[in-house]
Parts: structure tokens; C-alpha cells; sequence
């Protein structure tokens, strides 16, 4: 149970951080899309966590493994830390737009935006207890198989596909039209991890040919 308190004590000071860089630019704790969208946060990701703590501890280990200094491949290690970057720019970009009155979003928006926040990690965390390889960082352990079933039916990295989910919701989520705009730099990253991820599964990782070939989409159905 070593990981679970782990996990524990990460996402307190996670959702800390996140907290900051809620009410800080929006000036003020009166600010219901902000205590919202933390509580959804916190409950997408600590059931999961809980969940892996107690069946598949090794899974909740690799999740832990995250960041640009948990990634071996240069490329990687770039579009890991953009990408912490950009999710801390979109939630302080969305606080300021509440902040300024740059939009005006109805509250069933932010609802919906929470929706989908949920949906996004929900759909990630589903990824790892489908498959107990899908670390944060990318690598090839030994023993590990293709998946293939599931959500890897449907595309090749369904772990990605709830992040694009999750990002298009945070921004409706905290009362922001703007900040969408800051899913186009995240697509691009992870186009850049996907690319770069794909090379070394396709060299590190028997069968991985064979996948892509049944499993055609990357990222989004019928898309790319």
C-alpha cells in the first residue's frame, strides 16, 4: 500500500498547485467553475488510483513515473514539459478570462466542460486498468505485449485521446472560450509524442506492426 500513500500525497499537492492556478489570476475564492472543476479533479483521479492501488499496484507505480525527467528519448522529454507548461497556461489563461469578463459562458458550459473533463480522465485511467504497460512515460518494459482489445481497438493511443477530451473541457470548465485556442498547440504536442512514440514501439515492441495495421486511427476515429 507503499504506492496508494504515494499516490495520495501526489495528488494533494497536485490539486494544491491547481488550486493556485485557479484563484490566484481569477482574484478571488468566490469563483464556483474553479472549486468545481478541482472537485471533479480530484475524484477522476484519486478512485482510478484508488482502484489500481489495491488490484494492480505496479500499473499506479508506472502512472506515477510522469514527467520530462521520467522520459529517456529527447523528443519526449520536450513534449512532456510543454505539455505541463501548457496545462498550467490554460488553467491560468481560463481563471483570467473569468477574472476580465473576456467570455461569457453559461453555467450549463462549464457543466458540460466538467462533463468532459471527467470523461477525458475517466477514459485514461480506463487505458492503464485495460492495460498495466500504459506507463506516463514512454518506454518498453520487459514482458510487454500489444494490446490490442478495448480502447486500443478503437485507436492506437486511447490514453491521448481522453487528454485531447480533458483539454477541450478545462477551458469550458473555468469559463473560457479563449483558452480553446490552446488546444492547438496541444494537438501538435501530442502529434510530436505520438510520432516519436510510434518509432520506438514499431523497433522496441513485437507485434506492434501487425497492430497498426488492424488498428489503423491514432489519436482521433476516422480522423488521424
Amino acid at each position: 500500500m507503499k504506492v496508494g500513500m504515494q499516490a495520495a500525497v501526489s495528488s494533494v499537492v497536485g490539486l494544491a498547485v491547481f488550486a493556485v492556478l485557479v484563484f490566484a489570476p481569477a482574484g478571488t475564492f468566490d469563483y464556483w467553475r474553479g472549486w468545481v472543476f478541482i472537485a471533479v479533479f480530484a475524484v477522476a483521479t484519486f478512485v482510478p488510483s484508488l482502484y489500481l492501488a489495491l488490484h494492480d499496484p505496479a500499473a499506479l507505480r508506472r502512472r506515477m513515473q510522469a514527467g520530462p525527467t521520467a522520459e529517456t528519448r529527447p523528443v519526449q522529454k520536450f513534449a512532456s514539459a510543454m505539455a505541463f507548461l501548457l496545462l498550467a497556461v490554460m488553467i491560468v489563461t481560463s481563471a483570467l478570462d473569468y477574472r476580465f469578463g473576456w467570455s461569457a459562458v453559461p453555467a450549463v458550459v462549464s457543466v458540460l466542460g466538467d462533463a468532459l473533463v471527467a470523461i477525458g480522465l475517466g477514459i485514461a485511467m480506463l487505458v492503464v486498468i485495460q492495460n498495466s504497460y500504459a506507463a506516463a512515460n514512454v518506454k518498453v518494459e520487459a514482458g510487454q505485449a500489444v494490446v490490442s482489445t478495448g480502447l486500443y481497438g478503437l485507436v492506437r493511443h486511447p490514453m491521448y485521446s481522453g487528454n485531447v477530451i480533458m483539454m477541450i473541457g478545462l477551458p469550458l470548465a473555468l469559463g473560457s472560450y479563449w483558452a480553446l485556442l490552446l488546444l492547438i498547440p496541444g494537438l501538435a504536442l501530442l502529434a510530436l509524442r505520438i510520432s516519436d512514440e510510434e518509432k520506438m514501439l514499431r523497433t522496441e515492441l513485437d507485434g506492434y506492426d501487425e497492430y497498426t495495421e488492424k488498428v489503423g486511427y491514432r489519436l482521433l476515429p476516422y480522423l488521424w
